[in-house]
């Protein structure tokens, strides 16, 4: 597939598609800062038709409620996701009249719906205006109308991404289609047509890259302290998933889930489905209670739900494990897709964008299965949050109003809501809603997400946005702080508690996440819900796992859990030292990096990481030792100057008289560059009285607490890209952030020495996986203490120190330089 031809077409093509529809707006006196009349009669001197009229004074009204500028947006992907939707039908054969829209058979942009016009069969066309539009060679408006009654004829089957065209966005239909540099004769010409055969691969591809400049915005704007907004969450977290870590996700959820109650379909091609490690007795002996189960779920049974489904990738594969299914059983494929579509799918997201094209790859493979399955009967459990939006419910009362009210910010919510609804809903809402001004499609969406939320599933399967706090709007925030105060800190966690929520007490849920979750301390409170849970398994994929995302920022893990099992043994592939999408699936599908470790033991390490690649020895360190906590003052207070370029000097710019002790300069530690045992202390704190009362009262400075200053003890680098290196701190010293000390200490020389080993950075790595060794992660390394060898080990360490020291002194950036080594 030739991304880059996507990604070039998907840009240009967004940038085309509002500039056209802008200027149509134009020439219909529709402006950003006009007055915008929707009673005028007439627009340039000519005359509007009372269709023209109509659909401006509609456009009008929805640049009123929504704005220009989104008005202009939501024309411009409209046509895209209705060209886009024709490309692939009629590359694929899927057009009910089975000529092409855009092209000929030999894929040349030469639409074959024109050549052959007079004789074309499409639903609702008028043969007599074709003739005539022929006969007076209108080309560009027969090519239209030929269009939009295509659009129209697919709209029985196809009602959500074939909306009825004849409203505002009829009136900006994009002009100049059969130019050779026009939109459509980019998509035929730049993009590959065998690249329109892989149906999520192009649509998703397709999704993600029409973002792209959005995207980019957003993540300026968080630069310049703006916020993320509603309508900029798609764009800001739409990511589309790699297709192996899809079928690893669903084989090993949805697949598990009927092959421990039936065996795997003899012809199902589950080839990333992970065997199960062996388990003790006890918990075979609780499988097989947990499976008896499963052996009772039939195939129209199942239950599976994507909460944030973009553009449908997950649910699309879902469909083919659930034809595997369905087979096995006798089904026929035709019977087959259609219940599947009605009994088994279920799809959410805030994105209308996303849900229709998620809508259209989900019917167009259960259309795969089935020549006749797009009809009004036989339509997805598929539900967006931006439909709901809008709408008017002062004149409600009681507990029908506090029903609609739930939705007034469903589109930055999405699938974190909750939605109750009175008993009576469905009646006592149809009564008030044609007097009270909720429209039926709105009404229909409320009640699509509440029944869908309010289910129990047997099979979660998602790739949740991923938004730090720092970029979530003032509504979401407090939202998610209180209702998800253990996984405020990011969105995905939010969803990782949500989606264990939405699955049935021994379903499945499987996710793609950030792995922050595994490690860090603000999510362990997370961590300890989630060992009421089992991981099944897990493809631990590190950096780089999507080839869209360059560097080390996005670090993921792919995982599948389900209800807690007592001493469950999980399977983790570790995939971190890998880089790329294809050489972490190769990884994964060689059987190497594999692992079995059980939940419980996570919880005897401090902070409970998820260290599942460790030895049970390497566990058994943390219950035989003792923390460096129990032996030192070991502060998280460090000194913050809040202005280093007016309290920090570099020693040697200072008058060494004036630097010491009681003097007005003193020596500070700040980390440095790697260096073990000794030394990177070459700066110093202004420390006089005015500067002292400034860290003291300063609201963003922090003075360093009495009790740490000049002390003897131990000090390090917080950030790194290798390994942490640990120095001995003179006692004429306070230190920073960037530079923690352990001060104190009873046992410093061993401890040093600890420090200084190769095991203590493998200890580290389980504490926290990341450039950043907090403070808490020092504190919690287990030291074993050998009497017998502690006397011999401190004075192997105070040797290393002297050395160093004295390596270092031998420099003249030392402030205990005497004289150059070669003199």
């Amino acid at each position: 597939m030739n991304k880059t031809a996507i990604k070039n077409f998907a840009v240009e093509a967004r940038v085309m598609l509002i500039n056209a529809v802008t200027q149509l707006a134009y020439e219909f006196e529709v402006t950003e800062n006009g007055t915008n009349d929707p009673a005028q009669e007439s627009v340039n001197g000519r005359s509007l038709t009372a269709a023209e009229k109509n659909q401006r004074s509609q456009l009008i009204a929805n640049i009123r409620q929504n704005g220009f500028t989104q008005t202009m947006e939501e024309a411009a992907y409209t046509w895209f996701n209705r060209f886009i939707a024709l490309r692939f039908m009629e590359v694929n054969n899927y057009l009910p009249s089975h000529t092409r829209i855009f092209s000929d058979e030999s894929g040349n942009f030469k639409p074959e719906v024109l050549s052959d016009a007079a004789n074309v069969e499409i639903d609702g066309l008028d043969k007599e205006l074709v003739l005539e539009l022929l006969e007076n060679q209108e080309n560009e408006r027969l090519y239209k109308y030929i269009i939009i009654t295509q659009c129209n004829a697919l709209n029985k089957g196809l009602p959500e991404m074939f909306e009825q065209i004849g409203g505002w966005t009829e009136l900006l239909f994009p002009r100049n289609l059969l130019r050779e540099d026009s939109v459509i004769a980019k998509m035929i010409t730049e993009i590959p047509e065998e690249d329109w055969r892989d149906q999520v691969q192009i649509i998703g591809w397709l999704y993600q890259y029409y973002n792209t400049e959005p995207k980019d915005k957003v993540f300026a704007d968080l630069k310049k302290n703006i916020k993320i907004s509603a309508q900029a969450i798609p764009a800001a977290t739409q990511l589309f998933t790699p297709d192996w870590i899809v079928r690893y996700m669903v084989e090993n959820s949805l697949g598990r889930l009927w092959a421990e109650g039936h065996g795997k379909p003899d012809d199902a091609d589950w080839k990333y489905y992970l065997d199960e490690a062996e388990q003790e007795d006890p918990v075979k002996a609780e499988l097989e209670k947990i499976r008896a189960e499963y052996k009772n779920i039939q195939p129209e049974n199942i239950k599976i739900i994507d909460p944030c489904m973009g553009s449908g990738h997950i649910l699309v594969y879902a469909f083919d494990v659930l034809i595997d299914i369905y087979r096995s059983c006798g089904w026929g494929e035709r019977d087959a897709a259609k219940s599947i579509l009605r009994n088994n799918l279920y799809g959410l997201d805030i994105d209308r964008r996303a849900y229709q094209l998620a809508y259209f790859a989900v019917m167009m493979k259960a259309r795969q299965y089935n020549r006749r399955i797009c009809s009004p009967e036989n339509q997805p459990n598929l539900a967006n949050f931006a439909d709901v939006m809008g709408a008017d419910t002062d004149m409600l009362s009681g507990s029908i109003r506090r029903f609609a009210e739930q939705f007034a910010f469903a589109d930055t919510y999405g699938s974190l809501m909750t939605v109750t609804a009175p008993a009576d809903i469905d009646t006592a809402f149809s009564d008030f809603m044609p007097t009270f001004g909720l429209n039926m499609r709105q009404f229909d969406m409320m009640m699509k997400i509440y029944k869908i939320l309010s289910q129990k599933y047997d099979v979660v399967c998602t790739n949740p946005p991923y938004m730090g706090g720092s970029g979530m709007n003032v509504k979401l925030s407090e939202f998610v702080k209180s209702k998800f105060p253990d996984s405020k800190s990011d969105l995905f966690a939010c969803f990782i508690e949500k989606c264990g929520q939405l699955a049935k007490p021994h379903g499945f849920y499987a996710m793609i996440t950030q792995h922050a979750f595994m490690f860090l301390s603000s999510y362990e409170n997370l961590r300890r819900k989630l060992m009421l849970k089992t991981t099944v398994n897990m493809a631990h994929l590190g950096a780089r796992a999507f080839d869209e995302i360059g560097g080390e920022v996005v670090q993921t893990t792919a995982f599948v859990m389900t209800g807690h099992i007592k001493d469950y043994k999980g399977t983790y592939a570790r995939l971190v030292d890998t880089v790329g999408e294809n050489e972490k699936r190769d990884l994964f599908l060689s059987g190497d990096k594999r692992f079995a470790a059980k939940q419980e033991n996570f919880s005897k390490i401090p902070g409970m990481p998820v260290a599942y690649w460790v030895s049970e020895n390497f566990i058994r360190a943390f219950e035989r030792g003792i923390s460096i906590d129990s032996i030192s003052d070991f502060t998280g207070s460090q000194h913050i100057t809040a202005n280093n370029d007016k309290y920090l000097r570099l020693h040697w710019e200072i008058d060494a008289n004036k630097v010491g002790m009681g003097k007005k300069w003193v020596y500070y530690a700040k980390g440095g560059d790697f260096r073990k045992w000794y030394g990177n202390i070459e700066l110093v704190v202004d420390w006089s009285e005015g500067a002292v009362q400034y860290y003291k009262t300063n609201s963003t400075s922090n003075l360093l607490a009495e009790k740490y200053r000049f002390k003897e003890g131990i000090t390090y680098t917080e950030l790194t890209s290798s390994v942490n290196t640990f120095r001995y701190l003179p006692p004429v010293c306070i230190f920073d952030k960037k530079g923690p000390s352990i001060v104190s200490v009873k046992k410093l020389w061993y401890c040093l020495g600890i420090f200084g080993t190769k095991i203590a950075p493998l200890y580290f790595a389980i504490l926290n996986p990341t450039l950043s060794t907090q403070v808490r992660d020092v504190k919690n390394l287990p030291i074993i203490v050998n009497g017998e060898i502690e006397p011999k080990i401190d004075e192997i360490v105070k040797e290393n120190v002297e050395i160093c020291k004295q390596d270092w002194n031998d420099f003249e950036t030392s402030w205990g330089f005497e004289k150059h080594p070669l003199i």
